[in-house]
């Protein structure tokens, strides 16, 4: 036990600010850049408003410069109070994901319908509607774009051991293992996984990693005081009912400790789980949808408008790389891929095609093999010339475009996988199925065919699980960038 308690103050000591002096830091420096954005997106609704020129806007009234100088500082106050009351500087908010972004965005919205609403109290008050249009856009694209590359900033800052929290797996079992190897390999989760504590394993013995056992229950008090324990992660299928109410007494309302319980079915349940009370007895209910009907309207939205208006823009390069297929090697221009959709429902995916008619005859048995395992194969002889460069920036997926508009795929989705490869999910196949495949993904802007297959099927699991629009348009932005780089794709 000795040195594994050496190993544990090793990896807590190797920073130099405590905890909290670090979230304080972090939470100031966010409060002082939110306060420089919102001054600048302030001034640059201001610029296109009035200096431009624009023919949407009409010059009918001269602006006043000190009049929007000084209603930019009183601004600026209201929207970091609007902020607060939001609790976008509240730690459990920051730095986890899209949930940021959108509090920024309701927010802003928000802060924007108090200054309308102050135009219609008081005669007197009175602003430029287009101004305040941008400024209600130039907040939330200067807010959200500070807090994206300090959030950046902050990854970078957790992988070498600042702002992580010290954390224990409570219960060992295979959900507990399962939790604890995801949480592992999450090296931004702001979490120091120091180890596990839970009965019918000897103290010491390597279970995930470099994870050992601590400890058992009893053991649990004296190791959340030696190691400053901030989280408790328990895996509820490894422990009784009365276990759980003995570790929920002393940490279920400690302001110090954050309690999270699984619920022993988030693996395989996606759809997302609510708290109901039934004849005053709370119990755990499945949803039967994943999305609400908001959030399926504006992902209709972003679907059918994103296709038809990338099939208008790109029609001539589609033309080109139709053209340049045709000549590359005989064979039809498109290729069908044969794909399961939304319930199992299987349809034709669209793609230019990109290998020889006859390819598989150009395999050896172990390029085969490999084939069979991974479902891809670096120096694939059967691609042609055009084909590799298509694949390269992943040219030979436009044609799925006309997917979307035809309602069997999504811009972003989960990784469509034919019949046979569905075998392949094990028991995560329910969820997979209960959204459209996209034509990007997590999968695509997390290293595309570089990953594992198993780290595949887990980020399709995450995005089907923690599905937001605002995660849609990250990966859509991001997915511009890792393309035009080219790499991991193949």
């Amino acid at each position: 036990m000795t040195h594994l308690t050496a190993e544990i103050k090793l990896r807590r000591n190797a920073k130099a600010l405590s905890l909290q002096a670090q979230r304080r830091l972090c939470i100031s420096v966010l409060a002082l850049s939110d306060a420089l954005m919102l001054a600048l997106a302030f001034g640059l609704a201001y610029r296109v408003r009035f200096n431009l020129e624009l023919p949407i806007f009409r010059l009918e009234v001269e602006p006043s410069p000190p009049f929007y100088g000084r209603l930019t500082l009183i601004l600026v106050a209201l929207w970091l109070l609007v902020f607060h009351l939001f609790r976008v500087y509240d730690w459990e908010n920051l730095l986890g994901g899209t949930q940021e972004y959108a509090l920024v965005a309701n927010a802003c919205t928000l802060a924007t319908v108090l200054v309308i609403a102050t135009g219609f109290i008081w005669p007197d008050f009175v602003v430029a509607r287009g101004w305040l249009l941008l400024a209600w856009v130039f907040t939330f694209l200067c807010a959200g774009g500070a807090r994206f590359w300090l959030r950046r900033l902050i990854y970078g800052l957790r992988r070498r051991g600042y702002f992580v929290v010290p954390a224990l797996i409570v219960g060992i079992n295979g959900e507990a293992l399962a939790l604890a190897k995801q949480l592992a390999s999450w090296d931004t989760s702001g979490l120091n996984l120091l180890g596990f504590v839970g009965a019918g394993v000897p103290v010491g013995q390597r279970l995930v990693s470099n994870l050992h056992v601590l400890g058992d229950l009893d053991a649990l008090p004296d190791l959340v005081a030696r190691y400053d324990v901030e989280e408790l992660i328990v895996a509820t299928s490894a422990l009784t009912a009365e276990q759980l109410l003995d570790i929920f007494r002393p940490y279920g309302t400690d302001g110090r400790i954050n309690l999270r319980l699984s619920s022993g079915l988030y693996e395989i349940i996606t759809t997302g789980l609510s708290v109901n009370s039934l004849g005053y007895v709370p119990l755990i209910t499945v949803n039967k949808l994943r999305l609400s009907r908001f959030e399926v309207f504006m992902k209709g939205c972003l679907d059918y408008g994103g296709a038809a208006f990338g099939l208008l823009l790109l029609s001539p390069l589609l033309a080109v790389i139709a053209l340049a297929v045709k000549l590359g090697s005989p064979g039809p221009i498109i290729y069908r891929r044969r794909v399961l959709g939304r319930g199992g429902v299987p349809f034709d995916a669209f793609k230019f095609r990109t290998m020889y008619v006859n390819g598989d005859d150009l395999l050896t048995s172990e390029q085969w093999a490999n084939l069979q395992a991974y479902h891809k194969l670096k120096g694939d002889p059967r691609v042609t010339r055009v084909g590799r460069f298509l694949r390269k920036y992943s040219l030979d997926e436009l044609p799925q475009l006309f997917n979307v508009l035809r309602g069997q795929m999504s811009l972003t989705g989960p990784r469509m996988i034919t019949p046979a490869e569905k075998e392949k999910y094990g028991k995560w196949d329910m969820n997979l199925l209960t959204v459209k495949p996209g034509m990007s993904g997590l999968w695509v802007v997390s290293g595309r065919s570089d990953i594992p297959y198993e780290e595949r099927v887990r980020l399709d699991m995450h995005y089907i699980r923690n599905y937001t629009i605002w995660l849609d348009l990250q990966i859509l932005m991001r997915t511009f960038v890792v393309v035009l780089k080219g790499k991991g794709a193949y």
